[in-house]
């Protein structure tokens, strides 16, 4: 029958597709659903001789128990992608503080890499410069791994489980923010020194606009911190990352 083979590469789709929807990268907004689609498809036929023998024997053709397993294989899927996802969001938040702290808070929106909205340029190029280095890094490498690996921790026939799920992503995020806050201490740490220089300077010379008048020199000790900074910001970000997400 064709019945158990189809719904079989279903199931494993459902839980591939999950991730791949929510995946930093594929599911940038920038990508074409259609291009989404289709790498889900070849995930899935690629993985699944090794996942056949897991998933058979649960395979169900009853309308009742085949809609549970959709519907829990999407959000494994998804909370795999989500984790992931997480982090890079991380990224751009602490990306986005770094433009303001640095002088860039007035500067008109750039275009955003993952998202919709749009995003100061400095953030839209860290993120860019991340992702990059997490593929060159064979960071999907590691997402076709862990949905491999899920069948044995989460097999089709356990289902899906809020609470580990939400504990999941609670670790993601303390993790993350204790990485991010890393990343983001130095140019804290600048902009609550200039930013007091230019408060004592001010009580000294209230008649002159000083802050109009520092800002270019803001933007350019900016830059210049970030120059020095970016090669450890983006291998703090990539060493943090790995153990993040294979420690889920």
């Amino acid at each position: 029958m064709l019945e158990t083979p189809l719904l079989a590469a279903f199931l494993a789709f459902c839980r591939i597709g999950g991730c791949f929807m929510l995946m930093p990268g594929l599911s940038s907004v920038r990508v074409p659903m259609q291009v989404r689609l289709f790498a889900a498809v070849a995930a899935t036929l690629a993985m699944l001789a090794h996942l056949w023998d897991l998933i058979t024997p649960h395979v169900s053709d009853e309308p009742g128990p085949l809609f549970l397993l959709i519907a829990s294989e999407l959000a494994i899927g998804a909370l795999i992608g989500l984790i992931a996802r997480v982090y890079v969001l991380s990224l751009q938040f602490i990306g986005t503080s770094m433009a303001m702290f640095m002088g860039f808070g007035m500067a008109a929106g750039g275009t955003a890499i993952e998202e919709a909205e749009p995003q100061p340029p400095l953030t839209a190029l860290i993120s860019l410069s991340a992702l990059m280095l997490l593929f060159v890094l064979d960071f999907h490498h590691l997402i076709i791994r862990a949905l491999v690996v899920s069948y044995e921790l989460a097999p089709i026939d356990s289902l899906f489980d809020p609470q580990s799920a939400l504990t999941d992503i609670t670790d993601t995020l303390s993790d993350a923010f204790f990485v991010m806050l890393r990343l983001g201490s130095p140019f804290l740490a600048y902009a609550i020194l200039v930013n007091l220089a230019i408060g004592f300077i001010n009580k000294l010379t209230p008649q002159i606009p000083i802050y109009f008048i520092s800002l270019p020199f803001v933007i350019a000790g900016g830059i210049i911190l970030l120059y020095f900074a970016i090669p450890s910001l983006l291998g703090l970000f990539a060493e943090g990352f790995f153990p993040i997400f294979e420690g889920r």
